[in-house]
């Protein structure tokens, strides 16, 4: 029977394009040694075209019951990579492929990596697919929801295991170049199906992936070669901005570089991006203005719960110069009225969430402006969910949820089956959510905050 098994994989890896007809002997005997099989005797009786976490699934029950693997999520995972990366071409290969397509035209690349890193099962498709997902009117406009599935619960034998593990220390974190090829242990999961683009941004070396867990469309993960930290900067928005100018139909965007307000990882210098239309896109300028020293940008205010500078122009050095400017001017901005502290005992609030992204012809960029100052009353976070959401949103407000896709915890699925919690009620909570992440709110009190601000950029230009 693990003979058919291997000779359905290595057909799905020919199907798909991994492996090449030359390669199928040489492929087909890395599987054998990964299996401990001496030998290798197909029958007739294989079945057709089979998904493949079907195929991988039987191979794995194979694996428990020769002694080769325990029962347990994350050993199924560790090994299902392996046997994945035994039928994943070498990295050289991947990016010629990727670069031959980028000459025809970018959108084809994306396409055809977003396509290799599903046929990899790098994107594990079947799990993704378990996410629930749904559209919630506001008077934002629709936002989108999505309670995440697709990150299998941990099994107890696996977190005994870990407890116990001996930390490497690398890859330094997730999104290291290292992770490409990886074998992975108990406490960092296998990556020998993964391939990386490298790609260069204001002349630096910078590397494309997608997400394993893509959150939406085309999911992608923009990050430095070197493991340094984040940092929001006038060199970010150049780097956004080159990006968008390579991959036009892609968005690309910076969590902030503070914690509270920033994302997950702080510790490696990395982008997010991809080829989704968020909310945040379809809202309309509430209040338009030009600052005289930049004729050329388009600028204004947007009606979105989080507050939002957006700059639109053809011309990038502009663009960049007046959003360093508003940054500058935002790092070291108070206004005591709104309760907007630049700094508290040494230690700074203000940052900034940036997004780009081409609008025609037009470069946009929009300027979520941030501030990470705690309170007795808020000690998560002022401008932070407050407690009456936590049932719903507890966690940080980063970059994806900035942009108007919420991406909520698995527990939250029993409460909408048991209607303890609806669609339309988590969606509510979620607007509110974001409501208290602005640190300017959307009534007048809020505006006029908001428009001393401006008048202290202008004032600065």
């Amino acid at each position: 029977m693990i003979s058919n098994l291997i000779c359905e994989l290595i057909n799905y890896g020919t199907r798909t394009g991994l492996i090449r007809p030359d390669d199928i002997t040489y492929t087909t005997n890395r599987l054998l040694e990964i299996l401990c099989l001496d030998g290798f005797d197909p029958t007739d009786t294989s079945p057709g075209e089979r998904p493949l976490n079907s195929i991988l699934s039987d191979i794995l029950d194979y694996a428990v019951s020769a002694g080769l693997i325990e029962d347990t999520t994350a050993q199924r995972d560790l090994f299902d990579t392996r046997l994945m990366g035994a039928i994943t071409p070498m990295p050289t290969e991947v990016r010629l492929c990727f670069n031959e397509k980028y000459k025809s035209s970018p959108r084809e690349a994306t396409d055809w990596y977003y396509d290799f890193s599903k046929a990899t099962n790098y994107i594990r498709t079947d799990r993704i697919a378990k996410d629930i997902k749904w559209k919630c009117p506001t008077s934002f406009g629709e936002l989108d929801i999505t309670i995440n599935l697709s990150k299998p619960e941990k099994d107890p034998r696996d977190i005994a295991a870990a407890g116990k593990a001996k930390a490497s220390g690398y890859p330094a974190c997730l999104l290291c170049a290292e992770n490409e090829g990886y074998a992975g242990h108990i406490s960092h999961p296998a990556r020998q199906n993964h391939r990386v683009i490298p790609i260069k941004l204001s002349g630096e070396d910078y590397f494309l992936q997608y997400s394993p867990y893509v959150y939406y469309n085309e999911h992608c993960i923009i990050f430095n070669k070197n493991h340094i930290p984040m940092k929001i900067d006038r060199a970010v928005f150049e780097k956004l901005l080159d990006f968008v100018r390579q991959f036009p139909h892609y968005t690309a965007g910076s969590n902030a570089d503070l914690p509270i307000v920033g994302g997950s990882i702080l510790s490696h210098d990395h982008f997010q991006g991809g080829g989704y239309e968020f909310p945040m896109v379809r809202a309309a300028y509430e209040k338009e203005f030009t600052i005289e020293k930049y004729p050329d940008v388009h600028a204004g205010y947007i009606h979105w719960p989080l507050s939002t500078i957006r700059l639109q122009s053809k011309n990038t050095d502009s663009l960049v110069s007046l959003a360093d400017h508003i940054l500058t001017t935002w790092r070291g901005y108070s206004d005591e009225d709104a309760f907007i502290f630049a700094m508290t005992d040494n230690v700074p609030h203000n940052t900034i969430t940036p997004i780009a992204r081409m609008r025609g012809e037009l470069y946009e960029l929009d300027l979520v402006l941030r501030n990470n100052i705690t309170t007795d009353e808020f000690p998560l976070g002022v401008f932070h969910p407050h407690p009456e959401w936590h049932h719903v949103k507890k966690e940080n407000i980063g970059l994806i949820e900035v942009m108007g896709l919420a991406v909520l915890p698995a527990r939250l699925k029993a409460e909408l089956d048991s209607n303890a919690l609806t669609k339309e009620e988590i969606g509510s909570v979620f607007s509110h959510v974001l409501e208290d992440a602005g640190v300017y709110k959307c009534n007048d009190e809020g505006r006029k905050a908001f428009d001393r601000f401006i008048d202290k950029c202008y004032n600065m230009a």
